[in-house]
């Protein structure tokens, strides 16, 4: 990394998810932590480190004027890894449409972004690759209603003839509610969503605690089958938060007859062995959940998780290291589980400064959650708040966001 312009920005971000519910970018919101230049060429240099066969593209938020500028006239033509935004309440005067032609023809891949109301210009559109179009209230009833009508065709297997304000390839944000979600991505075959409807998500499983997921269940399956180490199992069934959850109940349950708490995955893995393992997971199989929709909300807490491990270097400890994970992991088990947070987490015997951070907002572990929640968002103000809050110097944050999203995997879409 290059300090000196880490130490210059303040990094924000929110995921792109696809049509299969998997990861498919991340918006990456750039604002400089000061008045003055960014280097352009030195932060693209910084994000190339990110570049891997895997990593997901960045679609670089500029959330100033001038930093737009800035990238627009000096960033060099890459590999088309990343997209520059441009937002549409900047393209009203000459300059900036002259910046975002000579950025086109020098082969930058730019993204148009403003509300549905406002398309692009049509003599620009040829500049951008793609847009992120933001739905307003009025828009999304609209889209809501042909989907709708779509519906009721299709169960008539008769032609639509309903007009949509969603198109297909395009990116979409503002979605709020689960049937428009699935308009903008089954239906219309929307490229991705910024964000996702969680809380209309959740609210349809408000009567019941949430299953583990089906498919990662399968994955820590077919890993104990094929005798991986503990080190690849842990991996995959860290994966899962609520199978997390769920394990560290079973293997301190009196049934297993442990005789000291197991406070870690990899100690209630090796304390219960493959056969044991493999067991209890093909009698949890029944109970999975086959809704991919959750898929996003529970990838959310693994990257909080993730994020966190980094913000807290644990070094060499790797003890220490899979506390802090299980912190930003557990963090909203009461959204899946449907009960206080603090009850849920009495149940199994975790690290006291586990339940301190996430439910009394204290320990040593507080100010990086506090950090990591706010890191997952266009608020680069209040990031940079808490960071001075917390003494944590702002290329640090930035960094730890960097090498987080360096060991995220993007899915191909379903185009």
């Amino acid at each position: 990394m290059i300090p000196s312009v880490l130490g210059s920005v303040t990094l924000g971000y929110r995921p792109l998810w696809n049509q299969r519910r998997d990861l498919a970018g991340i918006q990456l919101f750039v604002e400089a932590s000061q008045q003055g230049a960014v280097d352009a060429v030195h932060l693209l240099d910084a994000l190339a480190e990110l570049d891997t066969l895997t990593t997901p593209p960045l679609l670089l938020s500029m959330q100033s004027r001038q930093l737009l500028c800035d990238m627009l006239d000096h960033a060099p033509a890459n590999d088309g890894t990343h997209w520059i935004e441009v937002r549409q309440e900047w393209l009203t005067d000459t300059a900036m449409v002259q910046r975002v032609r000579a950025a086109h023809q020098r082969g930058l891949r730019l993204v148009w972004r403003g509300p549905a109301e406002t398309p692009v210009d049509p003599t620009l559109a040829r500049c951008f690759v793609k847009s992120v179009v933001t739905l307003s209230a009025q828009t999304a009833l609209a889209a809501l209603q042909a989907g709708a009508a779509q519906r009721n065709l299709s169960s008539l297997s008769a032609p639509s003839t309903a007009r949509s304000p969603v198109q297909a390839g395009q990116i979409y944000e503002g979605v709020a509610s689960r049937a428009l979600m699935e308009h903008c991505l089954d239906q219309q075959n929307a490229y991705a969503l910024i964000g996702w409807p969680e809380e209309d998500i959740l609210h349809g499983h408000r009567h019941q605690a949430i299953a583990p997921e089906h498919r990662t269940m399968m994955r820590v399956i077919k890993a104990v089958e094929a005798d991986q180490s503990m080190e690849q199992i842990e991996a995959v069934l860290s994966e899962e938060p609520v199978l997390a959850y769920r394990f560290l109940a079973y293997v301190n349950s009196a049934g297993v007859g442990v005789r000291t708490g197991v406070e870690s995955l990899r100690h209630g893995l090796m304390m219960l062995g493959y056969s044991s393992l493999a067991k209890w997971l093909v009698a949890q199989l029944p109970q999975a959940s086959e809704d991919h929709n959750l898929h996003p909300v529970k990838a959310g807490m693994i990257l909080r998780a993730r994020l966190m491990e980094h913000l807290l270097d644990a070094g060499a400890e790797d003890g220490l290291r899979r506390e802090i994970y299980l912190c930003g992991l557990f963090s909203q088990l009461d959204l899946l589980l449907g009960e206080p947070l603090g009850t849920v987490l009495r149940r199994i015997p975790l690290s006291e400064r586990i339940y301190d951070a996430t439910v009394k907002n204290a320990g040593p572990y507080a100010s990086s959650l506090e950090i990591a929640v706010a890191q997952a968002s266009d608020d680069t103000k209040k990031i940079r708040t808490l960071c001075r809050k917390h003494n944590l110097p702002i290329d640090d944050a930035n960094r730890a966001l960097l090498r987080t999203l360096v060991t995220l995997k993007a899915q191909p879409t379903s185009r």
